[in-house]
């Protein structure tokens, strides 16, 4: 198929050109667009009994959870008359605004004190707005822009959740832009020594740039149809640029070793294409599949970035087998235009087809392979028991879900939240809803079961249609105040915690199981932000295990179908897998203990990881990780077939690939560094965690564990049943040529 291809591209290089640049103009307009389609939201359940019990209380009360806080600041105090009179019309004229509803502040509820700041400066305007995320938010901006600043005397700022996924949309706009104008320059720096060429350098530039702009494209259509979160516009635009220009790397490299081999232009191409262009096909497969096994969870922030990252794997992995071979086509020889130095020729390339399989010995990865695979024991020992070492931070990893901490000190959300957590007693606004969709007519039932609730652990008071209760007795009777808990035949309860500081997220997880276990005499929904956050970190503990038995049958069955082993598909998971215990060690030591704050831009530790977060860097670090071990094994898989030695096939797939790899790596780290200038520290935490998984793996694991373990496995290494060789053969990934007999001679490195 890929011979076929090539001859198509070829022949049609300028067609295919033109459309591809039109293909991606189109989705470079579509994608000025796109930010206006996604959401911030996303990090709930929607199926979950938290989201069930939102319908219900929107559905039976007209009621929403508070989703807006304004914080108004009065040098004169709060309780000064004339701050009163402006703080009520305030207020007033808030609530008369379409898609606003349950608006009350200190001044309307009677200088309620939990509205009312320590230093009697400041105080609280509460609010819902109403709609979906995409409506709320856009509403919520054109509010501030009215709202905010100076009024009457009162300083103004807006806060709240929905002003916070405003803020994460915004910002995420910001941060993208930020990211392609760090890391395009500097990545093109990088190729140019890597290439020596500024032409070469520049081909997978450009291809990155129309595999960008094509997913853009795609997410905008999908985004049409569907809920995107905006996260995963970061997933495109730097996912994208460090793919293409790692799968542009093997491909524009192998092309140049095929012309110093001696071949023209077409035929390099069409040796390009049927081996580094099968490499690629069946790398793009492997971070599609890692990145769809994130469809398994129900929280629509995780499925997005699933989603973002199999469209930005395949688009990157066509754009460098479809439009980079129409750019060799017509460049030709003169890839090694503007040549910015001479480099030496690796002695793979010395004198022709023949020595292209032969002198590898003198090279720096033939030499560590030899090395390496000599004393294959301790080595693997040492290193394994290194890599443990950086992941054991992991064991003691606190999850919880994002807040408006996870934004810069320059957010308005932040500032409000920071605030309230500091001068208010946050407790009220941070209240569980028990809804009742039916029973709510027996009003004695209802007032034994508000009582029953008052007197569990860390429950400060319990509001209901029969009035308010505390520690198990009736604390203030029914009254016009309390009218709205009911409706029809429904009823519902405010649950107020005693503390509802985020450093106490594990009692109110607590707080979430006791009301759930406690005996009602009605069915109950528990809703509220602790009982989505309980939700949403249920789901996905419990569809893990689908995901990961996704991931891992897949990687196995494709594996397979590239190396012909039984082996090597279980060794190169063990091996991806050990690469990720330094990312994720990394992940807790830095972004939840705070060590290194500074380094990375300096952000909020919050004594937790957004649970969302390992979910998905696993996705996109084990599709990485898994790249590399397919550079290498299918360069070893035709080693092996050439000369019949797993040795000699270790010591020369690892000295053909090896320059290249590092380069690629190192080209992606850079492209993956520039997360870390986001503002948004779940952001960052990919630009810390990704560089470290692609590193690991292409350095300690590629040049030391895989070698050591190969030599190791021997011969048993590239061992498979009769019945599944004759599976490789009919339909394994295999595009290029018979290979010859055989070589004998190739265990002379070790044994000489």
């Amino acid at each position: 198929m890929l011979d076929r291809l090539a001859g198509f591209v070829v022949r049609k290089r300028l067609a295919v050109l033109v459309v591809g640049l039109l293909l991606a103009v189109v989705g470079g307009v579509a994608s000025t667009t796109l930010f206006d389609k996604l959401t911030a939201g996303g990090f709930d359940d929607p199926k979950s009994e938290s989201s069930r019990a939102i319908t219900a209380l929107d559905d039976r009360f007209g009621q929403g959870l508070p989703n807006l806080t304004l914080l108004v600041t009065s040098k004169g105090g709060v309780d000064d008359p004339s701050v009163t009179a402006a703080g009520t019309k305030l207020t007033r004229k808030l609530g008369r605004e379409p898609g606003v509803a349950n608006v009350s502040s200190y001044w309307t509820t009677g200088k309620a004190p939990q509205l009312r700041g320590k230093s009697g400066h400041k105080a609280l305007i509460m609010g819902t707005v109403t709609g979906d995320d995409t409506t709320s938010q856009k509403r919520v901006a054109a509010l501030a822009d009215r709202y905010e600043g100076s009024r009457d005397g009162l300083e103004v700022k807006f806060g709240g959740y929905t002003k916070f996924q405003r803020e994460l949309l915004e910002q995420g706009q910001k941060d993208a832009t930020t990211g392609e104008t760090v890391a395009i320059p500097i990545t093109l720096v990088a190729l140019v020594f890597i290439f020596g060429s500024a032409v070469a350098a520049a081909l997978p530039l450009a291809v990155a740039l129309v595999a960008m702009m094509l997913t853009m494209g795609l997410t905008w259509i999908l985004a049409s149809v569907t809920t995107v979160g905006s996260l995963a516009a970061s997933v495109v635009t730097l996912l994208g640029l460090g793919l293409a220009i790692d799968y542009s790397l093997l491909m524009v490299s192998r092309y140049r070793e095929e012309l110093r081999s001696g071949l023209t232009p077409p035929d390099a191409i069409r040796a390009t294409l049927t081996s580094a262009g099968r490499t690629v096909t069946f790398s793009a497969l492997t971070v599609a599949v890692s990145s769809l096994a994130m469809a398994w969870f129900p929280l629509q922030a995780v499925r997005s970035m699933g989603y973002a990252g199999a469209l930005t794997a395949l688009l990157s992995g066509a754009s460098s087998l479809i439009v980079l071979p129409a750019l060799l086509a017509l460049l030709g020889d003169r890839i090694e235009k503007g040549r910015v130095f001479r480099r030496r020729r690796p002695a793979t390339a010395a004198t022709g087809p023949e020595a292209a399989g032969r002198s590898v010995e003198s090279g720096f990865w033939h030499r560590l392979a030899t090395t390496v695979m000599r004393r294959p024991v301790p080595i693997v020992t040492i290193v394994t028991a290194f890599l443990l070492l950086l992941g054991a931070p992991f064991l003691g990893i606190n999850l919880g879900m994002p807040d408006e901490r996870v934004m810069p000190a320059s957010s308005s959300a932040r500032q409000v939240a920071d605030t309230v957590r500091a001068e208010f007693d946050s407790s009220e606004q941070n209240a569980l809803q028990v809804v009742a969709p039916e029973g709510g007519g027996d009003r004695a039932a209802v007032g034994a079961y508000a009582q029953r609730l008052s007197e569990l652990p860390h429950v400060a008071a319990v509001r209901t249609a029969t009035g308010a209760y505390a520690e198990g007795r009736q604390a203030a009777p029914p009254d016009q105040r309390y009218a709205r808990f009911a409706s029809g035949d429904a009823v519902y309860f405010s649950v107020v915690p005693e503390s509802a500081s985020p450093d106490d997220a594990d009692d109110a997880d607590r707080l979430v199981g006791e009301i759930r276990s406690t005996k009602a005499p009605f069915e109950t929904l528990v809703g509220g932000a602790a009982a989505t956050n309980h939700d949403a970190a249920a789901a996905l503990e419990k569809w893990l295990p689908y995901a990961l038995g996704t991931v891992l049958l897949t990687m196995l069955v494709l594996l397979f179908l590239v190396t012909g082993s039984v082996m090597l598909p279980f060794l190169a998971l063990v091996l991806s897998a050990l690469s990720l215990t330094a990312t994720f060690g990394a992940l807790v030591w830095v972004f939840q203990d705070g060590h290194l704050a500074g380094l990375f831009g300096d952000f909020t530790p919050t004594g937790n990881i957004a649970a969302t977060i390992p979910v998905m860097l696993f996705g996109l670090a084990f599709g990485l990780a898994m790249d590399y071990q397919v550079f290498l094994l299918s360069r070893m898989r035709e080693e092996y077939e050439l000369t019949g030695s797993p040795t000699a096939a270790v010591a020369q797939g690892l000295e053909r690939t090896g320059r290249i790899v590092t380069a690629a790596a190192v080209a992606i780290s850079v492209v993956f560094l520039a997360f870390t200038v986001s503002g948004i520290s779940l952001v960052k935490a990919y630009g810390v965690g990704l560089p470290l998984a692609v590193l690991m793996d292409a350095t300690l694991i590629r040049g030391a564990v895989l070698p050591a373990a190969m030599r190791l496995g021997g011969r048993a290494t590239w061992w498979a049943p009769a019945a599944l060789r004759r599976l490789h053969d009919r339909y394994g990934l295999r595009e290029e040529p018979a290979a010859p007999a055989p070589r004998r001679d190739g265990d002379r490195a070790l044994t000489g």
